[in-house]
């Protein structure tokens, strides 16, 4: 019978045997019995000396793997190794950085970047369901401080004031529901207009800052403007649960990774969105089997992570 996991501790005695990982992977992928991933067929047999099946019809690559079309497939590492990585990318509240991962389960830091990368492409949550209700939104930069840059950097990195040598990204919250996140090319009318129109329903409640960009949408919404130059709320307009939520990453960006290149903040956001979605009433358990279901279908090479391949992340 598996265990319930609760702690760190418990899940790196439970995956230290290969059997417990493997069946602990093979329940969440396939609930209802293994099947081939080429061709859906559940007449499939397990060969126990090469750990691994092989399906009853003739097609190509018949033998498949727990590993095979999730994020751990082609890696030589054993699932004891990519379990316990999960579990801290998982269920750190600031994230853990790929040195810590390194150090903790015995890989190189590089190999550790490359895990922590197709993890948090695991954590990424699509929906086609608009917000509605209450609605936050808000925008921020992400980009190094000026003031901490040496001096040849500063001069090549920074060309203006404010945010025009950052990355701009939008959060929309739905009070009470959940947040999503965006990195977006710029800040402009058309472009949040979009966003808002695509991921909100028509007649909800939204809430802004002064941006002459959101002008224009009291006719779809019921939009009310709040401007920190003369306030933070009045009553319900307010942003508050946004700002908290970019607290949080912006605590983990600069405490914990330090360093973020714009080529993969949308990871990053990612992981703290996962987070931040499954804090309530679940946990550390329950957050990481929910992320465990969600490895399927979602691969990440290192010459898409490193951007050598133009193949679409």
């Amino acid at each position: 019978m598996e265990q319930e996991l609760n702690t760190l501790q418990e899940a790196i005695a439970y995956f230290s045997d290969p059997v417990n990982c493997r069946e602990y992977v093979v329940v969440r992928r396939w609930p209802n019995g293994v099947a081939c991933p080429i061709c859906g067929s559940a007449k499939v047999k397990f060969q126990e000396n090469h750990n691994r099946w092989q399906c009853s019809s003739h097609h190509s690559k018949r033998q498949f793997t727990v590993k095979t079309g999730t994020i751990f497939e082609d890696s030589p590492l054993g699932l004891d190794k990519w379990l316990c990585a999960m579990w801290q990318v998982v269920n750190c509240k600031n994230g853990v950085s790929s040195y810590e991962v390194h150090r903790a389960i015995g890989v190189t830091q590089k190999t550790a970047w490359f895990m922590d990368h197709r993890i948090r492409l695991a954590l990424r949550m699509g929906s086609f369901e608009k917000l509605k209700g209450e609605v936050e939104v808000d925008e921020t930069f992400i980009g190094g401080l000026a003031r901490n840059m040496h001096k040849e950097k500063r001069e090549a990195r920074i060309s203006g004031t404010g945010g025009k040598d950052k990355t701009p990204m939008v959060g929309f919250l739905q009070r009470g529901g959940q947040v999503q996140t965006e990195v977006i090319p710029n800040r402009k009318k058309q472009t949040l207009q979009n966003l808002v129109r695509g991921k909100v329903a028509a007649g909800a409640a939204l809430y802004t800052d002064a941006l002459a960009s959101y002008d224009g949408l009291d006719g779809e919404f019921f939009h009310q403007v709040v401007d920190h130059a003369v306030d933070y709320a009045r009553g319900r307009v307010h942003r508050n649960g946004l700002e908290n939520f970019w607290s949080l990453l912006m605590r983990g960006i600069k405490g914990t990774y330090v360093s973020v290149e714009p080529f993969h903040l949308a990871r990053y956001l990612d992981e703290q969105t996962f987070r931040y979605n499954n804090r309530n009433g679940m946990n550390d358990g329950d957050r990481f089997d929910l992320a465990v279901r969600q490895i399927v279908g979602k691969r990440l090479t290192f010459k898409q992570l490193t951007g050598n391949d133009d193949k679409a992340l």
